[in-house]
């Protein structure tokens, strides 16, 4: 260890080559947190139905998600997917499906427990004014749902971003596959890997900071 020879060179030299990584790995990122939001929330009401029929496969999907390892779930949906459908999935659709249906899963929660947070007689003063189900939700409960699980989701895209790396298996070109093709070709794992890991630190430790802070304002409101 102490005989190695750093040549930290190599990150400026090949920075362009890192950081059309990075822009893929932020694209990934956002991508699949909107189509998770948007899965999350249709779970969520399925959790919450009435009918049994959309209940219990929104249970059972969820349970599923929240309970198998995400690169299992990425290498299914990369290999097992296109047999079982017969049809053709790019390595980055394979990542942008599976990383949506597993933050959904959990974002569903953060959805269903904020719904549940709201006070019931909020409810019932709805029906009292005589809205309807869809309108109550709509205009009363929703708007105090959201203000309660934004600084969740928000922790929810930091673990996105983290899980973005995963990619890498199926081969997506994000930062941490362009950090493996390019150490293979230098031989220069220890200074590439730690110039992501530090890239990966930089994104993510100011949001959960932020998030921290929102979460104390929010709690001394």
């Amino acid at each position: 260890m102490f005989a190695y020879q750093f040549r930290w060179d190599v990150i400026p030299a090949n920075i362009d080559f890192l950081l059309a990584g990075l822009q893929l790995t932020l694209l990934i990122s956002a991508t699949a947190l909107v189509c998770a939001m948007i899965g999350g929330l249709l779970l969520a009401v399925m959790d919450m139905s009435r009918f049994w029929f959309l209940r219990w496969p929104g249970l059972a999907i969820g349970e599923v998600i929240r309970n198998t390892p995400i690169l299992v779930q990425l290498l299914w949906v990369y290999y097992v997917l296109p047999i079982v459908f017969h049809v053709q999935i790019t390595a980055f659709t394979a990542v942008l499906i599976g990383l949506s249906l597993y933050m959904a899963a959990f974002i569903s929660e953060v959805y269903r427990a904020g719904i549940q947070a709201v006070p019931k007689g909020h409810r019932e003063a709805a029906q009292v004014l005589g809205l309807s189900p869809l309108q109550a939700m709509r205009r009363i409960v929703l708007p105090q749902a959201i203000r309660l699980t934004l600084p969740p989701l928000a922790s929810n895209f930091v673990q996105l971003i983290k899980f973005s790396s995963l990619g890498a298996v199926i081969s997506v070109s994000e930062i941490t596959r362009k950090g493996m093709e390019l150490a293979s070709s230098t031989f220069r794992p220890l200074e590439i890997f730690t110039f992501i890991a530090v890239v990966y630190f930089f994104i993510c430790w100011p949001l959960a900071m932020a998030i921290r802070l929102w979460e104390r304002r929010l709690a001394s409101r």
